[in-house]
């Protein structure tokens, strides 16, 4: 419990850190990967370079300042971190080395600000999160160790198929190599891979939604070829049937939980698609009663990724519904049968079909997209509670 005079220290600096802005994380990860370069194998250096990074550390930081004497605000926050620390395996030891990197960023970027009185009560402040965070973490890896099929750490899991959804997505089937069963997950988490090959100049760890229901047997993920992803590219290319990689179990904050009364509407843009079909899949195993309505939007017929499945789906359930855009359609694109409308998504086009009493609306996608959908959805009034989303890579709120 930190005390009222530390409190009010921490929260003096948050001008302070205001007016530093990323240049704060920014210099603290450049200092850290310099006097701990083996941490380089434990963060994704694609999100450094693109400063998401910095940026959602920096959020991070600046909002734990300003409600420090209120944790409970950031409740959900720490939920989400928590789950994507699992994701890369995160000890209680290495809390410490951030925290020194921390305390000596704020040293050397505002030594004047940075008296003993300030630097001891962020070492006081740092402490107390990481207590929570150890603490939730250590639930999350007891969690996953008891469960039926579960596991701590890493698990040798062997390729079984590999398929090519679209031009950029591929799917990947993975079941236990020892043979056993797999440890059942929620609609909408993520799978947690360790990379390690000397193909790649770093381990690279990487979260990638799970797109089918649990089964109890294997796992489902799809994957984005990217554009100078070290690990997308990877799996597209080295990773083949037959190979084995090493697996941490299912986690993530954002999933699925509804009654089978409660009208469902699942929202995508792109690879967005993934956590939603595993949401899908589980919905139209156990026989939801509701209304559920697929809206999905991608470039063409060439990136939609599983439309042929879809397709059949949507057939043999009378209550899935479903509405496709594409952006630019290709000529061999097949209006009403491929796709129902073109250009970007317009929510407003199906606005009289997805506001039903009581609906929950599930979304993914890139973040301009998601920033689109829950401006929509917001103006006509459907509350907070009823909108779920997932960011994927480092959290931006929308």
């Amino acid at each position: 419990m930190l005390d009222s005079r530390t409190i009010d220290i921490v929260k003096s600096t948050v001008p302070l850190l205001e007016s530093a802005n990323t240049a704060l994380t920014e210099h603290f990860y450049r200092r850290m990967f310099r006097d701990n370069p083996e941490l380089k194998d434990v963060f994704n250096l694609s999100h450094q370079k693109t400063g998401r990074q910095p940026a959602a550390l920096f959020s991070a930081v600046l909002a734990y300042a300003k409600n420090i004497d209120n944790p409970a605000v950031l409740s959900a926050a720490v939920e989400r971190i928590a789950h994507k620390h699992t994701g890369f395996a995160i000890q209680p030891e290495q809390y410490a080395i951030v925290g020194h990197h921390l305390l000596e960023t704020i040293k050397e970027l505002a030594p004047d600000a940075a008296t003993p009185e300030v630097i001891d009560a962020w070492a006081q402040a740092y402490g107390a999160l990481a207590e929570i965070f150890i603490g939730r973490e250590e639930q999350i890896y007891q969690g996953n160790e008891s469960k039926t099929g579960g596991w701590r750490g890493t698990r040798a899991f062997v390729v079984k198929e590999k398929q090519m959804e679209s031009e950029q997505i591929t799917s990947f089937l993975l079941a236990p190599a020892d043979g056993g069963a797999v440890a059942d997950y929620l609609p909408g988490q993520y799978l947690n891979l360790h990379l390690d090959s000397a193909s790649l100049e770093h381990k690279e760890y990487r979260q990638y939604s799970l797109c089918q229901a649990a089964n109890g047997r294997e796992y489902r993920i799809a994957i984005k070829r990217e554009p100078g992803g070290v690990a997308s590219n990877f799996m597209h290319d080295r990773v083949q049937v037959g190979d084995t990689l090493q697996v941490l179990p299912p986690a993530g904050d954002f999933f699925m939980e509804v009654s089978t009364n409660t009208p469902v509407v699942l929202i995508s843009g792109g690879v967005g698609q993934t956590p939603m079909r595993a949401m899908l899949d589980q919905l139209l195993k156990q026989g939801h009663q509701a209304n559920i309505h697929w809206l999905h939007a991608c470039e063409n017929g060439a990136q939609h990724a599983f439309n042929n499945d879809m397709q059949q789906r949507r057939q043999a359930h009378a209550n899935l519904n479903s509405h496709v855009w594409y952006r630019t359609p290709a000529e061999t694109d097949q209006p009403a049968e491929d796709y129902h409308a073109e250009g970007l998504m317009d929510l407003n086009q199906v606005k009289d079909a997805i506001i039903q009493h009581g609906a929950h609306y599930y979304f993914c996608g890139p973040l301009p997209f998601m920033a689109m959908v829950k401006e929509q959805l917001s103006a006509w009034g459907i509350g907070d509670d009823r909108l779920h989303y997932e960011v994927f890579g480092p959290h931006q709120t929308l």
